[in-house]
């Protein structure tokens, strides 16, 4: 299924595609929801990660982020830009864009971080899911923050949480 760039895609590799791009925000939303069973749905148990400070199991990473991230951030949020997909059979790699918001404790700062996310992945038994992820820094910085989610233009909005609280877990729980 190696196609080179230009080729048209045929029907099964935009649906192996787009099935590599479901693993990919399922991965993001386990991360800002602090989910580990959702970050756990996106790696292969055998799976590795390579996250600067932690390289090892993405399982165990999937079981110490939320704790990590919860202890210095009150919310994140991975945002995906494009995703460069080669499929050869049974095995993928991607390299997608990826840029992470946090904002610290107590809301008066925000760490941006950009960079991409080098992942390997395998189809077993029909499903695609991460073997190896690496992740690449291009840039990281701090700006402060005038917290306006109580301020009257945004007070009423229904609010982004870690964990259950979030809206999305109603929404998706009604499904």
């Amino acid at each position: 299924m190696k196609a080179s760039p230009g080729t048209p895609p045929t029907i099964e590799a935009l649906a192996q595609r787009e099935a590599i791009r479901d693993i990919l925000y399922t991965h993001s939303r386990g991360l800002d929801r602090l989910d580990p069973d959702l970050l756990k749905q996106a790696y292969w148990p055998d799976a590795e990660v390579d996250y600067g400070a932690f390289k090892g199991s993405a399982h165990q990473f999937a079981d110490i982020i939320g704790p990590a991230l919860s202890s210095q951030f009150e919310l994140t949020q991975h945002l995906l830009g494009q995703t460069l997909v080669a499929l050869d059979g049974d095995r993928a790699s991607t390299e997608t864009y990826v840029c992470a918001r946090h904002l610290l404790l107590g809301a008066v700062q925000e760490l941006a971080f950009a960079g991409r996310y080098l992942d390997q992945l395998e189809r077993r038994d029909g499903q695609w899911k991460i073997s190896h992820r690496r992740v690449v820094m291009d840039w990281c910085h701090r700006v402060a923050v005038d917290d306006e989610r109580s301020g009257d233009a945004f007070g009423a909005l229904s609010k982004g949480a870690q964990g259950e609280p979030d809206p999305s877990y109603e929404l998706f729980g009604n499904l």
